[in-house]
């Protein structure tokens, strides 16, 4: 229950539809949580002048606290207990910030030096500088109420207002303010363009995926520089806008990077976190488009080849790409569990250089410039990407002549039905359309 323990929340329903800017965005990908799914509300609030002063005052002390967090850490540690035992003191003593915002302010600088030491490409060689970070809420600070408000703590009083909803009922954010499965987790507020809004957490357990069955279906999904992702359904998510957005913030990294002022490195700043949301959001578009091809055809299993072992594989592989691939997984995996399909990554040798027709393997059946395989014993031509990720899925069965103990299935998922490495090949049902995962 999104509330106070033992309370039905009712919010209350306004017309302002635009309020909501976008309901539901995604998993947390803190390695921390990985038990539980998440889910972030974003709601406006209505607020009036002293609520909204009060807010403000916390927004600008917030500020100076995470930034001081950030200036005693930076370059010594990034876990949240090290930065927390090494910054708490001076936030509560050099702000107005209680005991428990500080001690979540001192987390937040955490996650964000922890940011630039993970991010794809060279690290900024300065310490990270926002205008206006978001302020942490937990269930400490923060609550729900059954009438529709929300009670926060801020630098001062503890203030409480309503949250702005649509007028339709029932509309989308009651799935998660009123549900029973979800519970309210840590949430932030942001203050734009004139308003303040909280994006408010809200988390459930991840569900437990049954081990696959002896006579289960596998979708094979093969990644690429090019084409981020082929399944062995035929299915193609490309890569080339990412690829060239990245270029293009890589470029202008390096003119901001010889700059080196304040101003640009809170533009270098910004222009990471908008490029950084930009790219989670394409891959979440592509994680559910693998999830709605594993389920359109019937699949117990989704496999991906094991992931430091094909960027190995990719000689033009950059940074970004282990990153993409690394991500598209984590999304793949808690999406595909939602739905009870079970996610697992396989040894990708030589799943690139054999022929899914007739088992010849050989480096140059491959033709790396124009992405095409042709086998040179038998004459079988197609994909590259494709063929790689029919062999992906066969690394699933146990009986096949891509043999693995991991996984025992029997089905490699085509677009045209199920077939074994043997080669017998079982019509998919009519329930299956022929247009599945088609589109994106």
């Amino acid at each position: 229950m999104a509330s106070c323990p033992g309370s039905t929340t009712r919010f209350r329903r306004d017309a302002t539809s635009e309020s909501i800017i976008n309901a539901i965005f995604a998993l947390n990908h803190s390695v921390a949580d990985t038990e539980y799914t998440r889910r972030t509300l974003v709601v406006r609030l209505e607020a009036d002048r002293s609520i909204r002063e009060q807010l403000t005052d916390t927004v600008v002390e917030w500020k100076r606290g995470y930034q001081l967090a950030v200036e005693r850490a930076w370059g010594v540690c990034y876990t949240r207990s090290d930065v927390q035992q090494l910054a708490y003191d001076e936030v509560r003593a050099r702000t107005d910030l209680g005991s428990q915002h500080a001690v979540l302010a001192t987390h937040q600088a955490a996650e964000a030096i922890k940011e630039y030491v993970d991010a794809p490409g060279d690290d900024w060689p300065a310490r990270p500088e926002f205008s206006t970070p978001p302020v942490s809420y937990d269930t400490r600070t923060m609550t729900l109420f059954e009438d529709g408000a929300v009670s926060l703590t801020t630098t001062g009083r503890r203030v409480r207002c309503r949250l702005s909803l649509p007028s339709e009922s029932p509309s989308y954010p009651e799935r998660y303010l009123e549900s029973d499965e979800w519970e309210s987790a840590k949430s932030t507020l942001r203050y734009r363009d004139g308003d303040f809004y909280l994006y408010v957490g809200f988390r459930k357990p991840k569900p437990a995926v049954e081990p696959p069955s002896d006579d289960a279906t596998v979708l094979g999904v093969n990644l690429g520089v090019e084409t981020l992702a082929v399944t062995s359904t035929a299915r193609f998510f490309p890569i080339g806008e990412l690829n060239h957005r990245w270029r293009e913030f890589t470029d202008r990294r390096e003119g901001l990077v010889e700059t080196d002022t304040r101003s640009a490195r809170r533009t270098l700043t910004e222009a990471r976190a908008r490029f950084d949301r930009h790219a989670r959001n394409r891959l979440h578009v592509v994680a559910n488009g693998v999830v709605a091809e594993a389920t359109a055809y019937q699949c117990d299993v989704v496999a991906f080849g094991d992931l430091d072992a094909v960027v190995e594989t990719l000689p033009t592989a950059t940074e970004f790409t282990e990153w993409a691939f690394e991500t598209l997984y984590e999304f793949v995996s808690y999406k595909a569990a939602e739905r009870g399909v079970a996610v697992v990554q396989v040894n990708p040798e030589y799943t690139t250089q054999r022929c899914t027709e007739c088992g010849f393997t050989h480096p140059q059946n491959r033709d790396l410039e124009r992405n095409h395989f042709t086998c040179l014993k038998c004459g079988h031509q197609q994909h590259d990407g494709y063929n790689a990720a029919k062999n992906v899925a066969f690394r699933c069965i146990r009986r096949g002549p891509l043999s693995s103990s991991g996984v025992g299935a029997t089905y490699c998922a085509l677009q045209s039905g199920r077939v074994t490495p043997d080669g017998e090949l079982v019509p998919h049902p009519k329930t299956v359309s022929a247009d599945a995962g088609r589109n994106g």
